[in-house]
């Protein structure tokens, strides 16, 4: 088993990548990190990994599971067609989205949360109602799971998120 995992080429949270991607791999999926180019990325904590495909050259046939990161880099795919374009596919083939922190807001943009429930981090208040008015029920719990559709709300969560992952890949 296959998931990707994307994440800013700046300012992703390493913990939310990092956690998740141990839990996957300690339950024998491999995980491929992707950005917008290949090479390093940098974590919004200070620490880098390397993105080994580019997002536009995904295709979402060859993953099990698509896993949007969040940080305040993840804010760059909010509008980004491909991220979009791969959120619907990974809907349309029956694969497991996922999303934590700031990057549900991306699958709401994505309109694949219309008529879902989903967490998201809302500090701020603002990120609650983008979803709402993308059609998504805003449920404020750590981890919220609708059909193949993961949402978590920020790096408490991590382990949460990594281990739902798991339980639906299974």
């Amino acid at each position: 088993m296959k998931a990707l995992f994307i994440i800013a080429q700046e300012g992703y949270q390493d913990i939310e990548y990092k956690t998740p991607k141990k839990i996957l791999e300690e339950n024998g999926i491999e995980v491929i990190t992707a950005s917008k180019k290949t090479g390093t990325c940098k974590g919004a904590l200070g620490g880098s990994t390397e993105a080994t495909i580019s997002i536009n050259d995904v295709d979402v046939y060859d993953y099990d599971a698509i896993v949007f990161i969040g940080g305040p880099g993840a804010r760059d795919y909010q509008h980004d067609v491909k991220a979009h374009l791969t959120a619907q596919e990974a809907i349309n083939r029956d694969k497991i989205l996922a999303a934590i922190c700031i990057a549900p807001i991306i699958l709401a943009y994505a309109d694949v949360l219309e008529g879902k429930k989903a967490t998201i981090w809302n500090n701020d208040g603002k990120q609650q109602e983008i979803l709402e008015k993308n059609g998504a029920t805003y449920t404020g719990e750590d981890v919220t799971t609708d059909g193949k559709i993961i949402t978590a709300n920020g790096p408490r969560a991590a382990e949460k998120f990594g281990n739902k992952i798991v339980e639906l890949l299974k």
